[in-house]
């Protein structure tokens, strides 16, 4: 196994084993699923990290071996080693695509917490990642920040700031975290939707709906879509006011005491609401949601109530594909309108939802679904990888990118925020202005009978 340790560190190395920094004996990754793996490669072609870097050490298959030296003490869990748990997107398509049925996505997820736990970051990284999960997680933290960002933005500062570049030069991730910022709409300073919403005509179900953190901020035209359709169908809605962050972003990271805490509020949130499902329209909220009984498992209080909370969790498009749609569907356009689906990577990989979404663009009278080449390649967003490691995903960005446009698709459609952010910035970023729509939205469209004006 390499690393990019030099020789002159590698010799500064303590000599015992038992003296390098390693994985303490709190769930670190488990050695039978480690020796599931019979280092194949059939992940390598799939992994995006290692696409892009083109290092053993970037794969799954070589984060496995490093994973397995960490444990025997073989190897010291320093930069060398933290730096290609870090490359790891996180996308889980190598699960999809290992023939051994390695369960990277828990050796992975029981590797990240040992990182945060166990390794000292720089100074820089550690007060860039403080920023990320003392706001991001937090919508009321976040409207906070909201009118400043709105001025910066209206004022002529962002275009000063960007034609200048010094912010690239004091921290990249910094620079890229600005670069991704949407235009602030005035819905993000408040949650229009109330906390009912009847159904039209009978009622079928009664569900909850989770708004997400960053989505009813960055995006709230997807949360008022949602609901549209939802009661468009038949759904009584419950959208409880004072429900907070999934915890997908600090999972996602390892902050696993951040992870836990959010997954009991949103338990405590939906769990006296009385709704036949609790609905979530962002797939990465939706994958973590699903996670709740591992990540509360060893809970005496929640675990048996994460359980029971998870057969309740549904995708909205999972959800529509499973019980119909009953309301009418009318013409987006006079002509055929060209669709291209990006499969969310939690959406596909870590949920197995691909059919569903398809299904319901379909049923919209003269859409034509197109499909990109690459279809399972993330796009680089990955919760905040694009944050953390910006270079990695600005070229997964770039490729995501160019194989939508090289459908001719006039609209994109995408169910993640994360992917709706990073697809967006790509594309101005080439000068194209393709929409990027949420099914939510195409459907809401399609049931008001809403025209969409598409520039050519």
């Amino acid at each position: 196994m390499q690393t990019s340790e030099s020789p002159q560190s590698l010799s500064n190395l303590p000599l015992n084993r038992s003296d390098f920094p390693g994985f303490d004996a709190h769930n670190p990754p488990d050695p039978h699923l480690i020796d599931a793996c019979v280092h194949c490669g059939f992940c390598l072609s799939t992994c995006p990290s290692y696409r892009v870097i083109g290092k053993e050490t970037d794969s799954p298959r070589g984060r496995i071996y490093l994973m397995d030296a960490i444990n025997e003490g073989d190897a010291p869990l320093t930069t060398s080693t933290v730096q290609h748990f870090d490359s790891c997107l996180g996308c889980l398509a190598c699960v999809t695509t290992c023939p051994s049925g390695v369960q990277y996505d828990k050796l992975i997820a029981a590797t990240r917490p040992q990182v945060e736990r166990n390794y000292g970051r720089s100074l820089p990284q550690t007060l860039i990642r403080k920023l990320i999960f003392s706001v991001f997680p937090y919508p009321n933290r976040m409207r906070w920040l909201l009118r400043p960002l709105g001025i910066y933005q209206k004022s002529g500062l962002q275009q000063m700031v960007r034609s200048l570049g010094f912010l690239q030069q004091i921290s990249p991730q910094l620079a890229a975290m600005e670069s991704m910022l949407p235009k602030i709409s005035p819905q993000a300073f408040a949650d229009p939707l109330p906390e009912v919403v009847p159904a039209q005509g009978t009622r079928r179900y009664r569900v909850g709906m989770i708004l997400g953190c960053v989505q009813r901020l960055f995006n709230p035209e997807v949360n008022t879509a949602t609901a549209r359709v939802l009661a468009a169908n038949g759904c009584e809605i419950v959208i409880p006011k004072l429900q907070g962050c999934c915890g997908a972003l600090p999972h996602h990271q390892g902050q696993e005491e951040q992870a836990k805490t959010l997954a009991r509020q949103m338990i405590d949130t939906f769990e006296q609401t009385g709704v036949d499902y609790v609905l979530i329209n962002a797939s990465g909220c939706g994958h973590t949601l699903k996670e709740y009984g591992a990540i509360l498992q060893d809970d005496p209080a929640y675990g048996d109530r994460a359980q029971a909370f998870v057969k309740t969790v549904k995708d909205v498009q999972e959800f529509l594909a499973e019980v119909g749609l009953t309301a009418s569907l009318h013409p987006l356009q006079d002509a055929p309108l060209t669709l291209v689906y990006q499969d969310a990577c939690h959406m596909l990989h870590g949920q197995k939802i691909s059919l569903q979404p398809r299904q319901l663009l379909r049923q919209i009278p003269g859409v034509q679904l197109r499909e990109p080449v690459d279809a399972a390649l993330c796009c680089g967003s990955a919760g905040v990888y694009n944050i953390l490691q910006p270079e990695v995903a600005a070229e997964l960005g770039q490729q995501k990118v160019t194989n939508l446009l090289n459908t001719g698709a006039s609209v994109i459609a995408s169910a993640n925020i994360g992917c709706f952010v990073q697809i967006s910035k790509h594309l101005e970023l080439q000068g194209k202005s393709v929409p990027v729509l949420h099914p939510m939205q195409l459907l809401d469209y399609s049931i008001r009978g809403v025209r969409l004006e598409i520039s050519p």
